[in-house]
């Protein structure tokens, strides 16, 4: 599947809800999914009822967007979750869950998950010491995710370091003195606080 490089905002306009792809600016005022409800283009808003496909193929878009990967990548998700023990649509969650660029985006280390996986791209983040450049690297409980130690100086980190009672969510520790977090456990699905109803997406796979 081609790369997005269109206007992130219009996704959200075309989920009808917040997929969070602009960091700071989704939570003020100027998100133009406060005024503009109708997805995008001229027929947006005289669109019919939507079929029982296609609400399960927006839920899949829609999950893709919030965590920025592609068909292929999510497939792939789906495929390693249906093999293992457990509800498929959990696991699927929890895989992408772990994955690097998510970790660092909820950490606070990146305003948005496109920004977390242009700072782990840029070679940022080390994970155990040791610096892993790949966004889908998915962590392990006990693993230490920190920014690179010739990288701490950067202004880029002074917002980070300044902030004060960061909300975490509960699998993950954060240090901001030392731009450090420890992953204390897996995510369950419990843990993942987007709107996501995965069952559709698991009935549309095993159509």
């Amino acid at each position: 599947m081609a790369k997005y490089t269109g206007a992130d905002c219009r996704l959200c306009r075309r989920e009808g809800c917040k997929l969070y792809l602009k960091g700071e600016k989704c939570g003020s005022t100027k998100c133009p999914l406060l005024t503009k409800y109708a997805p995008p283009g001229d027929h947006g808003k005289g669109r019919k009822k939507a079929s029982g496909y296609s609400v399960q193929l927006r839920e899949k878009q829609k999950t893709k967007r919030y965590y920025g990967v592609t068909e292929k990548q999510f497939k792939m998700y789906y495929d390693r979750a249906s093999e293992m023990r457990g509800v498929t649509g959990d696991n699927m969650l929890v895989l992408i869950e772990r994955r690097l660029d998510n970790v660092v985006y909820r950490l606070g280390l990146g305003t948005s998950r496109a920004m977390a996986r242009q700072i782990v791209n840029h070679g940022h983040i080390t994970v155990n010491g040791k610096t892993v450049d790949i966004p889908s690297y998915l962590v392990k409980a006990g693993d230490f995710v920190a920014v690179k130690e010739n990288k701490k100086d950067s202004a880029m980190w002074n917002a980070v370091k300044e902030t004060k009672n960061l909300s975490l969510v509960k699998w993950l520790e954060f240090d901001n003195a030392t731009l450090t977090g420890k992953v204390v456990a897996l995510p369950e699905r419990s843990d993942i606080d987007l709107d996501i109803q995965e069952h559709l997406i698991v009935e549309l796979y095993s159509k």
